[in-house]
């Protein structure tokens, strides 16, 4: 019997999802009947107002949390029926996380920054080396390698945050809010390297983001409001409160 093509397969698949959670006696609802898919080689923005569940669903499909009901099945694994330990080992091998804050130790250099998710892997030191180095060069600071985070811009950092989150070669990125904590011309280099990493790298990309022009340059967009996916931004929410 022949087994199926796996790449036809959706790298996220999310189906009628809920989640709530629990604060006392009361249930919040975040998220409420979300379905999507992403194929490989996908680029996604998730856009809306604050509280509208985009982090939540974010956190979903990294494996970090899991839905209230519902199916989150991403790079074959499905995140309601794994254990922590598996979710860890899987999270290790096939998502790369790239955060607004960029999560850099501050007493590590850029290089032993990006090779620490490494050290969790089987890989040899030379194969570190080399997937380290390799990272370093995508993102344009193999002549930082050996700067510390306070010695570098904030762009320079996201781009060290970006080259930990590619240095396993990782299925998917998880990006959320890559360019919020930076000025313009810095958030736009940010955002030509995720391009070029979908476009000539081939990965994956799922990006929460409340910036329009970092949400045109994905290949898609879909907008939360209220914890459901809507087809466009609800006139509402705009400039409301958050919820």
């Amino acid at each position: 019997m022949t087994e199926p093509d796996s790449s036809q397969q959706p790298v996220v698949l999310v189906q009628d999802v809920y989640k709530q959670f629990q604060r006392n006696a009361i249930t919040i609802p975040v998220l409420k009947g979300i379905c999507l898919e992403m194929m490989e080689g996908d680029y996604l923005a998730l856009m809306g107002p604050s509280g509208s569940g985009k982090s939540t669903l974010l956190n979903l499909i990294a494996g970090l949390d899991r839905p209230t009901s519902g199916l989150v099945r991403v790079v074959g694994q499905v995140i309601g029926e794994s254990s922590e330990g598996e979710l860890a080992r899987w999270r290790s091998r096939h998502i790369g996380f790239i955060f607004q804050m960029y999560n850099l130790i501050p007493v590590l250099t850029a290089y032993e920054n990006v090779e620490l998710p490494l050290t969790l892997t089987s890989l040899s030191r030379k194969q570190r080396d080399e997937q380290v180095r390799t990272a370093l060069e995508v993102v344009g600071l193999a002549d930082r390698m050996d700067h510390f985070p306070r010695q570098l811009s904030g762009g320079q950092e996201q781009r060290v945050s970006i080259a930990r989150a590619i240095a396993t070669d990782p299925t998917l990125l998880v990006a959320d809010e890559p360019t919020g904590d930076l000025d313009a011309a810095s958030g736009n280099e940010i955002l030509d390297l995720l391009t070029r990493l979908n476009e000539e790298f081939g990965k994956t990309i799922v990006m929460v983001t409340h910036d329009p022009s970092a949400a045109a340059r994905a290949k898609r967009t879909l907008h939360l409001s209220d914890g459901q996916l809507v087809t466009a931004p609800a006139a509402a929410t705009v400039g409301g409160m958050a919820g």
